[in-house]
């Protein structure tokens, strides 16, 4: 068990007022190690035992001496200056390295046992290239679903791609005017990308192009084949280009169904709001007033009776609901929307859903390149496709310079390149605004994706290496003889209790930034003590075991955020 819950459980026999949940929030990991690995802050205790700090802190420590039980897991508790000590001892580290080590889905939970979360993530528009904004909704969505996926949670990822609105209207006349079916199957969504942006700029000049555009998207929804043809035809292209950049970056989907698959569905949802009294005329639109919960309208219906975003997603949360029974589901967006979905949720909470509570809009900031914004219309992208192919040659060059003989170079290039362009994402935390910049995405030394990976590869290369088997381990039990192993072993332990954070904080940088203190310590540890080398078989096994436990700790963070694992770099 996690050393603060048993300190919550010895403190709760001292602190009968207090709840165990409650005491293990007040623990801290104290940054001075001379402060001990765990420590209680006796201040906030003050006023509710109306004591001084100092001697809240001794009278604790008074009582834990007589408990025996915490003897054994702590080698000193002490009082200092108002706060309360604990020290590990080696014998349960070393029982934790035991656990570790053998142990390959080690950091994982069962919590989400029996439950369900759909996830929203992703949804690039279709017919507009797969851009570094789009990475972060993807790889921080796809991040949340493995750790829920890592915590027992059956797991449904949804891509609700933008695949229905008046933009389709727009391409299906660039098309039309300037397009042709040969460019089209060459070009891919570069041509598509192209002809819109065409499209735009001729509208600045010929406002009637925008009449037609909202016309053609018009007969769309009314039925006209021929522009539906044209429509089907573009969403085809897109996710088959989509699909190789998921491929990549190890995005996988359960459901792929966009705005249009709601389009159809928009009818029963619009009658039920009409039959709760909920739809207000504003100017020929149709809204739901939100004035006593401080936010504008959600427009429901616009004047000429077409729908919009909100309707559809109303119509998809019901869909979701009813089909998947959710427990939570999760939507993946810029933060940019965080006022349409606290309008959505808030309009299902009026229809009477109670489980409205259960949906959650996780924000992330923007990108963007150079210090530039993002903006398709203006040709201002810079393309994943683009960058990942940079970043895996870049990666080979350095394979070529350092270990020329690696095999398969090319697949580990694309493993480390790609991983360096997620990690430095996903090391960010996910609300904090991302300035793409080149140099620093793509260097490769310091706290970067490939120094992650080069320190697993390191400690399979240990492993492969190692004529003993852990099978076969030390009568007397693993020996700790130096600082940088039992170090290595208090960070290590900290991985389930990271995971867990992360999931609930729907936070993963967590995970990623505790990978690279992982690193520090274990290349502390390889640098302070012989692995192979050393003469005591004990200790040698020992050592061995602390290499097996970090790679299974590296392997596993790797994977949740979404980076491969090769064992040679």
């Amino acid at each position: 068990m996690n050393e603060k819950l048993l300190v919550a459980q010895y403190l709760k026999n001292l602190l009968p007022d207090m709840t165990e949940e409650d005491i293990a929030a007040m623990l801290e990991y104290p940054a001075d190690k001379k402060m001990g690995d765990l420590a209680l802050p006796c201040f906030k205790l003050s006023k509710v035992l109306r004591k001084a700090p100092v001697m809240i802190a001794q009278e604790l420590c008074s009582g834990l001496e007589n408990m025996e039980e915490a003897k054994n897991v702590f080698e000193k508790i002490e009082s200092v200056n108002g706060y309360l000590n604990f020290f590990i001892s080696k014998g349960n580290l070393v029982k934790d390295l035991e656990n570790i080590e053998k142990d390959e889905n080690y950091g994982s939970n069962d919590d989400g046992k029996g439950k369900t979360i759909v996830i929203d993530y992703s949804s690039p528009n279709i017919a507009k290239p797969f851009h570094i904004g789009h990475l972060r909704s993807t790889v921080i969505g796809q991040s949340i679903k493995n750790l829920h996926r890592f915590s027992g949670y059956e797991c449904v990822g949804v891509n609700h791609l933008g695949d229905w609105g008046t933009q389709f209207g727009k391409l299906i006349v660039a098309y039309k005017k300037w397009g042709s079916k040969e460019r089209i199957e060459n070009g891919g969504i570069d041509a598509l990308t192209e002809i819109y942006v065409k499209f735009h700029n001729e509208a600045e000049n010929d406002p009637v192009l925008n009449d037609e555009a909202r016309a053609a998207f018009t007969a769309m929804e009314n039925g006209d084949e021929e522009n539906l043809a044209l429509w089907r035809w573009f969403v085809d292209i897109s996710i088959n280009e989509f699909k190789k950049t998921y491929a990549l970056i190890g995005a996988d989907f359960e459901s792929w169904n966009g705005e249009s698959f709601y389009f159809d569905k928009t009818d029963r949802v619009i009658k039920e709001l009409r039959e709760k009294n909920l739809l207000s005329v504003d100017d020929g639109a149709e809204i739901v007033r939100l004035d006593e919960y401080d936010m504008p309208p959600c427009l429901i219906l616009k004047s000429d009776g077409s729908t919009i975003y909100a309707t559809r997603d109303i119509a998809a949360a019901i869909y979701r609901k009813e089909n998947y029974n959710f427990d939570k589901c999760i939507y993946v967006t810029s933060a940019g929307q965080s006022l349409h979905f606290a309008q959505f949720f808030k309009v299902i909470g009026m229809m009477g859903y109670e489980w409205s509570k259960d949906m959650v809009h996780v924000p992330f900031g923007t990108v963007s390149i150079e210090g530039a914004k993002l903006a398709t219309r203006t040709g201002n992208v810079v393309l994943l496709e683009d960058i990942f192919r940079i970043a895996t040659q870049k990666t080979l060059e350095i394979i070529n310079q350092k270990n020329p003989d690696l095999e398969n170079k090319e697949e580990v290039a694309s493993a480390v390149g790609v991983g360096a362009v997620v990690f430095h994402d996903l090391s960010n935390n996910r609300i904090k605004d991302v300035n793409f910049m080149w140099d620093e995405v793509l260097n490769f030394d310091g706290n970067t994706g490939p120094y992650v990976q080069y320190t697993y590869a390191r400690c399979c290369g240990v492993l492969e290496k190692s004529p003993m088997t852990l099978e076969i381990r030390p009568t007397s039990g693993y020996v700790l003889t130096e600082e940088a192993e039992s170090a290595l072993i208090k960070t290590l332990k900290l991985f389930p209790e990271k995971v867990r954070q992360a999931r609930i904080d729907l936070e993963p940088s967590l995970v990623a930034r505790y990978l690279l203190d992982v690193c520090a310590a274990f290349n502390r540890f390889y640098h302070d003590c012989p692995v192979l080398k050393c003469e005591d078989e004990n200790v040698r096994r020992t050592r061995i075991a602390l290499v097996k436990a970090t790679s299974i700790v590296l392997k596993n963070g790797l994977t949740l955020i979404g980076l491969k694992t090769p064992k040679n770099i």
